[in-house]
């Protein structure tokens, strides 16, 4: 573990009991190109655990917070807390991204400031720390970081969540499914462009690109609700 990395600690206030935890967290998969077994190197899996972590906190925060609150609107405000964009405003407010650790193509095309990759580097971090600390170690982190996110869905001052906007909004007047399609994708693995349909039924109710797969979805379900006057529901 070299001094940068533990100058990130210091952001966190917390230190690893292993490091290579936290190491492998601020790993992104475009750095181990070229190795044989990615899956021990990159924070892939660690954001998988990492999601499930921070999904369970912010939702039993809320219902501890929201006593007479039903599950819909619960639903849709954990959605606000946890969505891509504030999950990498959280991740700049401890500047994650000066200490993720990526390959050169990936560097060279601005992934050092992409959502994307500092949202699932803090979902790696979570998932990091729960394994080296604890579950009420992980909680105080997670309660710190997104304490004002949680504050600002509470008060509706949060960005929209379009996904879970259109999706209620659907629940609420048809029975057909809501599906999101990968189109295509277009460029270097360390560089993709994903498209995604939303279809509604059969029907394409909106597009959207991105740098990821849910940033593609997020755009989709924002063109659906600009055009939802334009469809049967």
């Amino acid at each position: 573990m070299n001094n940068f990395t533990c100058e990130f600690e210091k952001k966190l206030n917390y230190s690893f009991k292993d490091k290579k935890l936290l190491e492998t967290a601020l790993t992104h998969s475009s750095y181990c190109i070229g190795k044989t077994n990615k899956a021990v190197y990159n924070n892939e899996r660690l954001e998988f655990l990492g999601d499930a972590f921070l999904d369970a906190i912010i939702s039993e925060k809320l219902y501890a917070m929201l006593p007479e609150v039903e599950e819909g609107t619960l639903t849709k405000m954990r959605a606000k807390v946890v969505c891509e964009e504030t999950l990498a405003a959280c991740g700049a407010s401890i500047d994650v991204g000066k200490f993720i650790r990526l390959g050169r193509g990936e560097e060279k095309s601005g992934g050092r400031g992409r959502e994307s990759i500092t949202a699932d580097a803090v979902e790696a971090i979570i998932g990091a720390m729960f394994l080296d600390g604890g579950y009420d170690c992980v909680k105080t982190f997670v309660l710190s970081l997104f304490g004002h996110a949680v504050e600002e869905a509470l008060s509706g001052k949060l960005h929209t969540d379009y996904k879970s906007e259109i999706q209620e909004k659907v629940q609420g007047s048809s029975h057909k499914s809501l599906i999101y399609k990968v189109t295509g994708t277009e460029g270097p693995d360390h560089n993709k462009i994903f498209y995604v349909d939303l279809m509604l039924g059969d029907e394409v109710i909106g597009k959207g690109s991105g740098k990821s797969k849910k940033e593609a979805e997020r755009n989709a379900a924002k063109e659906a609700l600009e055009r939802s006057d334009e469809f049967v529901l």
